[in-house]
């Protein structure tokens, strides 16, 4: 009996070892090569903004684990090396979003331990450190955001308690990335989102502007949280042609962000 239980004991702290937690990490294994997420399910076409494109096509839906990540991503994070690191500061955004879908297609939950990132594939499997207190946590990229200079990431509510972002706000943190389905440099689908206006006229002058300066361009205007937002999707989402026009908007037309749709 006491050999039983004891194999019991044993199962349970292996059990709790590999569950990580949020002040500890397990000992990191050696550096793996780097390695991208298979596909979490099949891909539908979303229903959004973006099917607004007649020339450009539709963004395939990118589903995440329920509650943003599962017990083999906690695995991965523990026993893996980051293939990219990025420094800067994370908030939180909860209403108006809850119901609507996020920008992977997916409805926003703010129980789901998600972020928004301008750049990074959607699904990437990332893990936020607070800088401060040293709280961590693991997390996928669901949205596009924040579009506000200085600023790297918008935490989901649960991922900011987690993370101890929720109570402060505003957080320097330093963001790892894990696994990204796709390749973070190469390839994608991109385009420039400006913003914000407080109004729909000036967007939709904005909108009207931009579509004679990029003729060959989708310009697409929408209402975002408490303003409204114009995108400009270049011929083939492509990203070169999407920096060239962000460096030329800057600073004459407000802020201007490269944004990767996928």
């Amino acid at each position: 009996m006491r050999r039983k239980a004891g194999r019991v004991a044993a199962l349970a702290l292996l059990l709790l070892a590999v569950s990580g937690c949020a002040h500890h990490r397990q000992a990191k294994a050696p550096p793996a090569v780097p390695q991208t997420a298979p596909p979490l399910a099949p891909t539908e076409p979303r229903s959004s903004d973006d099917s607004r494109s007649t020339n450009l096509g539709r963004i395939p839906r990118t589903p995440v684990p329920p509650g943003g990540v599962s017990p083999e991503d906690i695995r991965f994070v523990n026993t893996h090396e980051p293939l990219q690191t990025e420094v800067g500061l994370a908030t939180w955004y909860t209403a108006p979003y809850k119901g609507r879908r996020a920008a992977n297609g997916e409805v926003f939950d703010d129980l789901a331990m998600t972020a928004a990132h301008r750049t990074l594939p959607m699904g990437s499997l990332v893990v936020v450190t607070n800088l401060k207190t040293g709280q961590w946590a693991a997390m996928r990229i669901a949205d596009r955001g924040p579009f506000v200079d200085g600023r790297i990431l918008d935490l989901t509510a649960a991922s900011a308690k987690a993370t101890g972002v929720y109570r402060a706000g505003l957080v320097r943190v330093r963001l790892d990335v894990y696994q990204t389905p796709k390749p973070i440099e190469e390839g994608g689908r991109w385009c420039v989102q400006i913003g914000a206006f407080h109004t729909e006229t000036l967007a939709q002058k904005l909108k009207a502007q931009l579509q004679r300066k990029y003729p060959d361009a989708n310009v697409i205007e929408f209402a975002g949280q408490d303003s409204y937002w114009v995108r400009i999707r270049p011929q083939g989402d492509n990203r070169e042609e999407a920096e060239l026009i962000a460096s030329r908007l800057r600073p004459v037309e407000g802020e201007a962000f490269l944004t990767r749709l996928d």
